[in-house]
């Protein structure tokens, strides 16, 4: 499935809001997209100020980054949850359609021993 780039900004907005200490590495992985893009990304979401990068160094004496939600992101991520959630319910509702007419051209065919669950 090819990802849009604002169904990137969402995916990654929940998943700072649930685990900020997420690596872009890990994040990639997750969301099935290149390192450069979840990079191109993040740096959008900063420079829209809905995220902020705090850096500090771990055990391993690396430096690490925490992704947080500003109040603005957290404010764009509920709009953009509401934008999807009614972009997901008239896919499934087209599809019940969809299913509900391929059932019925199905069925006025009669075929013998063919059954739709």
């Amino acid at each position: 499935m090819v990802l849009s780039i604002d169904e990137i900004h969402y995916q990654l907005l929940r998943r700072f809001e649930a685990r900020p200490e997420w690596s872009q590495r890990e994040l990639a992985h997750e969301l099935g997209i290149s390192l450069g893009k979840v990079n191109y990304c993040l740096q959008a979401l900063i420079g829209k100020g809905w995220i902020k990068a705090n850096n500090f160094r771990n055990s391993q004496n690396r430096i690490v980054y925490a992704y947080l939600l500003t109040p603005r992101g957290i404010e764009e991520k509920a709009l953009i949850t509401i934008s999807f959630i009614r972009r997901k319910m008239a896919e499934y509702e087209a599809l019940e359609k969809e299913i509900a007419q391929l059932r019925s051209e199905f069925d006025q065919q009669q075929w013998p021993r063919a059954r739709v669950q």
